[in-house]
């Protein structure tokens, strides 16, 4: 999974980059326009896949993983300095928005002042206008090609007038009902406001959780209903990000925490994207893998190796609540609980399979 973290410059992006990533990326003060991404590889933490390996000792465990991708900040009414950071997170699979709340007066906000509501308005509209400037290239190229004689597809030319006249009454795609047809015809074509979107509230330490985030947190859910939210105080998260294990767990009991805002993010981004794990033990690895939610055996099979989708025979599935309840997989045949299911059978979060194949 790809996640593209945007926002206006000085939001703190890149410190929400080191809090999830757990790197040390220089933060500036300053607006950048220029630079390299930030790429951050992250293990997806399941206490589950731990549970799995430590009943089947194996050499290897792995991890599913998300790939984050830092850049610089978009800039109100610039399409051509934003297509820089478009062509970037074109092919994400879902964008993390990054929303300053903090005061420092060292650090100038790039639009004059905090205000939450104006600055997600206004990153939408640089999105929408990004899809718009495509559309209305794409429709001139097919403009251009009947001149010469070249007939258009009728079809994707319907699509495109569709989301012209929504992104031109400033609509997100996201909040447009496509077909499934639509929906596949227009995954080639990459466009912005159709990505999925967490908004991330960056306060700092002085409102974090306190009463202001939670009504602002009310005022956005409502006003945005497609948008989902996530407050933390970015700071914070990157000082968390750099302890060890131990004393990184006295950190967020001090605080009050559960879990750090890396894991909150990772759930985040499952549950809006539709996703969900299933693991697999073979020779000595044990490994977790992701689909989405409804994915048949046979598809999520693929996942694994193109092979044991194409020779697919069977799917050997266990609960991993069965699983931990019987210890181990003989046993868990011995009571009946190891079922065999076929290729239409749709996977379960928290399923443990062993693919039959062959090829």
């Amino acid at each position: 999974m790809k996640v593209a973290i945007i926002g206006l410059s000085n939001t703190g992006k890149t410190t929400v980059f080191n809090a999830l990533t757990g790197q040390h990326i220089e933060t500036t003060i300053y607006q950048a326009t220029s630079g390299e991404p930030h790429v951050g590889i992250v293990k997806v933490p399941d206490s589950r896949l731990d549970s799995i390996s430590a009943l089947f000792k194996p050499k290897k465990t792995t991890h599913a993983t998300i790939e984050y991708i830092d850049f610089i900040g978009l800039t109100k009414g610039d399409v051509k300095q934003n297509r820089q950071v478009f062509d970037l997170i074109k092919d994400a699979d879902a964008i993390m928005h990054v929303v300053r709340l903090f005061s420092d007066d060292s650090v100038i906000h790039p639009l004059g002042s905090i205000n939450a509501p104006r600055d997600i308005e206004t990153i939408e509209l640089e999105l929408i206008f990004g899809d718009l400037e495509f559309v209305e290239k794409r429709l001139e190229r097919m403009g251009d090609g009947l001149k010469r004689g070249k007939k258009p597809d009728e079809s994707e030319k319907r699509l495109l007038l569709k989301c012209r006249d929504m992104l031109m009454k400033e609509i997100p795609l996201r909040n447009v009902e496509f077909t499934e047809e639509d929906l596949h015809a227009m995954r080639p074509l990459q466009f912005l406001s159709i990505i999925p979107e967490i908004v991330v509230l960056n306060f700092g330490e002085k409102d974090f959780g306190s009463e202001k985030e939670i009504n602002l947190l009310e005022e956005l859910s409502n006003r945005y209903r497609s948008l989902s939210f996530l407050p933390l105080c970015g700071k914070i998260e990157m000082e968390i990000a750099q302890l060890s294990p131990a004393d990184k767990k006295m950190f967020l009991d001090d605080m009050g925490l559960n879990e750090p805002a890396a894991h909150k993010l990772i759930h985040s981004c499952y549950e809006l994207l539709g996703l969900i794990s299933f693991f697999t033990y073979a020779g000595d690895e044990v490994r977790a893998w992701t689909v989405k939610k409804g994915t048949p055996a046979q598809k999520a099979a693929s996942k694994v190796h193109s092979d044991i989708e194409r020779g697919f025979i069977r799917a050997e599935v266990i609960s991993f609540e069965d699983f931990v309840s019987a210890g181990d997989i003989h046993t868990a045949r011995g009571k009946g609980i190891l079922r065999l299911e076929g290729k239409t059978y749709e996977v379960k979060d928290g399923d443990i399979i062993n693919f039959r194949f062959n090829v």
